[in-house]
């Protein structure tokens, strides 16, 4: 997610900005999305926009991606440069969040100090978007790992990678759908190819997950299509529009079987899910095609994306204050509210962070 000002790439900045504020976009569309049935206009317009910024994560994986796939440094350096960038402020933020929570007096801040403590284990609420960091750890362990195949890997062999990535995105529809087909597992376990109570490693566990999407990002911007940029663009965005029909309709037809069951809700909206791989490829694709050739507008645009990664680790309360503001004092319908906390969400922590840019050590909060 981090990125050094000595390299521009211009499309890449837009695409680093565009992923950013999908993901606040998508927090902003949580509390509607819980209404569940309690208010079902606004759990439709919480899933209808939410649907629609589900590419968030895997476009900041595809970044990570295209800057760090083949790795140029040893192990030991990369682990040294990259972990070191995402520790401290993964650190610092778990601490900090919960108190702010604690002193804007929501619920949360009951389990401030409970927060605290438990996040060398893992995230909480209140640190909900630091999700991304402890996976992005895992990411960066085995970049270094890989890189050797991939710098000598063929078109092909990258290819035949891909196309078993490929099958893994429709894993959780297979493991959704099981059970209806009559499948009851093992010992009381619904795991798949392999997977139950004592082994939760199957059969496609080791091509699965988030490096596909960067083993994807090598593959497109070493391989770009020849196509004309038209076609390019329209082929994107049918892509998106079929992936965003997908995500929408399994979503809203899930919540219909499992009205609050998150671990079934989920499935049509995973990261690494067929449908929202679809609208990922397809804005990952787009975007790619965009061509800056002005100094000014490349510096701007890659002083907005320097933002973005302290944008990402504090928005999510201030998503919160967006929401408390916006939902009690501006009376507008629940479809419109949500771009509206979105948009000043994310102008609010562009603003919190270019402050934060003034400290000293700052890198050790924003990166």
């Amino acid at each position: 997610m981090t990125q050094s000002p000595s390299r521009r790439i211009p499309w890449l900045d837009v695409l680093r900005i565009v992923a950013c504020f999908l993901v606040v976009f998508a927090h902003s569309c949580d509390f509607f999305v819980a209404r569940f049935d309690d208010d079902r206009t606004e759990f439709l317009s919480g899933a209808f926009w939410g649907s629609m910024t589900r590419a968030c994560v895997p476009l900041f994986v595809m970044i990570t991606g295209v800057l760090l796939l083949p790795a140029k440094l040893e192990m030991g350096p990369f682990y040294r440069r990259r972990l070191g960038r995402i520790i401290w402020p993964l650190i610092l933020w778990s601490v900090v969040t919960p108190l702010l929570y604690l002193a804007y007096g929501h619920a949360e801040g009951a389990n401030a100090l409970y927060n605290i403590a438990s996040f060398p284990l893992n995230f909480n609420y209140a640190t909900t978007p630091l999700w991304y960091l402890y996976m992005l750890v895992g990411l960066y362990l085995i970049i270094p790992i890989v890189s050797p195949w991939v710098a000598q890997a063929s078109r092909k062999d990258l290819k035949r990678f891909l196309y078993i990535w490929g099958f893994t995105l429709f894993i959780p529809y297979i493991r959704l759908l099981a059970p209806f087909c009559g499948y009851v597992g093992n010992y009381g376990d619904l795991g798949i190819f392999g997977e139950c109570a004592w082994n939760p490693f199957g059969t496609f566990y080791y091509v699965s997950g988030f490096l596909g999407y960067i083993v994807l990002a090598y593959y497109l911007n070493k391989y770009p299509s020849g196509r004309p940029k038209k076609q390019v663009i329209f082929r994107s965005a049918a892509l998106f529009v079929l992936g965003y029909a997908l995500t929408f309709g399994g979503f809203v037809m899930t919540q219909k079987y499992y009205p609050t069951d998150y671990a079934y809700l989920e499935i049509p909206w995973f990261f690494t899910g067929f449908s929202v791989f679809l609208m990922t490829y397809g804005v990952f694709t787009a975007l790619q095609t965009i061509r800056v050739t002005n100094d000014k507008t490349v510096a701007r645009l890659n002083k907005v994306a320097m933002l973005t990664f302290g944008i990402y680790l504090c928005h999510f309360f201030i998503v919160q204050l967006g929401y408390d503001f916006v939902y009690n004092f501006i009376p507008l319908p629940a479809y419109l509210q949500i771009p509206v906390i979105a948009v000043l969400a994310f102008g609010v922590s562009a603003g919190v962070v270019w402050l934060l840019q003034k400290l000293p050590y700052h890198k050790y909060l924003i990166g």
